[in-house]
């Protein structure tokens, strides 16, 4: 289905699309650097509307999220292509995808409700791809299943637009991958600009977000510890209750040759976040890690058990520690928040 972008403007014989940061400024007939998005008679035709390639519920510690509804299951939608071309990509299969992959259904903002409703989940998550160049589809649905009380989760580049997040007011949280702390690895490896991901970031903080941030430590590429002090000292400033995730790299796409993340390294950026007072540090990717829970930033006191994607136990003090009584940055799953509301 094609649907008129919700989110351009025209400028002197071109359309400019404002979806993404990338700005793309099209001539007629011109597609932008998603590939879903094209210039035709002088409105910018959005081809990807309602187009999904994979769904399933996964738990949101799959996501990852630690802080944001723990326990909880998120039924998840991926579509096709992509913002960025980055060699390390771990969903390259649908990111690098055309409109013309063989495995794409239709879907409608309703069937998407049917879904949640049908698998007993909690909420939504875009994810696997890049969810912000499925906006219009992607905002259409939030809306119906939010009206219905299930939450709206984002998996992201960080690339959306200012306009983007503020169209986008149904979005509870984002999980933000930061990809590298240098423009030098955003210009080369994936084709985008860090500045623009840290103004999202900022920008979704702001707006009331709940953001988690993803980091895959890749080993040689942007693992150094000024890199990733700086990366800590970024966050610190932005919000240090900013839950943060260092997340293992196995190779990929076209970086078969870089190896596994080493566990010591994944631990020494935990010390580097802890120590710049980052609040939650976590490492993915390493099953069974004790850093895969969560605890007390002013205790210590373990208040999330988990073993890989799966918590085992929640000790909290509805949002306080137990121990110590601290006030933690975890939002909690309601039993009665959808109520009749369904």
């Amino acid at each position: 289905m094609m649907v008129e972008s919700y989110l351009y403007e025209k400028e002197n014989g071109v359309v400019k699309c404002r979806t993404c940061m990338h700005y793309c400024r099209l001539k007629e007939g011109q597609w932008g650097i998603c590939r879903v998005r094209k210039n035709e008679g002088g409105k910018l035709v959005v081809y990807n509307y309602g187009l999904v390639s994979a769904i399933n519920l996964d738990p949101i510690e799959k996501k990852p999220f630690h802080n944001f509804m723990p326990g909880s299951k998120a039924l998840s939608f991926g579509s096709v292509s992509c913002n960025f071309r980055c060699d390390h990509c771990q969903n390259h299969e649908i990111s690098f995808a055309g409109l013309d992959y063989p495995y794409l259904r239709e879907l409608s903002p309703e069937d998407v409700l049917e879904m949640v409703r049908s698998s007993s989940a909690d909420g939504v998550s875009w994810t696997y791809n890049e969810p912000a160049i499925s906006h219009e589809f992607y905002l259409d649905a939030s809306k119906l299943v939010k009206k219905h009380g299930y939450y709206v989760t984002y998996v992201t580049n960080g690339y959306m637009s200012h306009e983007a997040i503020e169209q986008f007011d149904v979005l509870d949280a984002a999980n933000v991958d930061v990809k590298a702390f240098s423009e030098e690895f955003y210009r080369k490896i994936c084709r985008a600009k860090l500045d623009r991901v840290l103004e999202c970031v900022e920008h979704l903080n702001r707006k009331g977000v709940f953001v988690e941030i993803t980091y895959l430590v890749i080993p040689g590429k942007n693992d150094s510890e000024e890199e990733l002090r700086n990366f800590a000292e970024w966050v610190a400033g932005v919000d240090k209750r900013i839950p943060v995730h260092f997340s293992r790299f196995h190779p990929d796409f076209k970086m078969l040759d870089v190896p596994p993340t080493p566990v010591r390294t994944l631990e020494r950026a935990c010390e580097i976040a802890r120590n710049a007072g980052i609040e939650y540090v976590y490492i993915g990717n390493v099953w069974g890690h004790k850093y895969e829970s969560t605890y007390c930033p002013n205790c210590g006191e373990l208040l999330i058990e988990r073993e890989g994607f799966y918590v085992r136990r929640i000790n909290l003090d509805g949002s306080k520690c137990p121990a110590c009584g601290y006030r933690q940055n975890i939002i909690l799953q309601s039993s009665s928040e959808r109520g009749s509301s369904q």
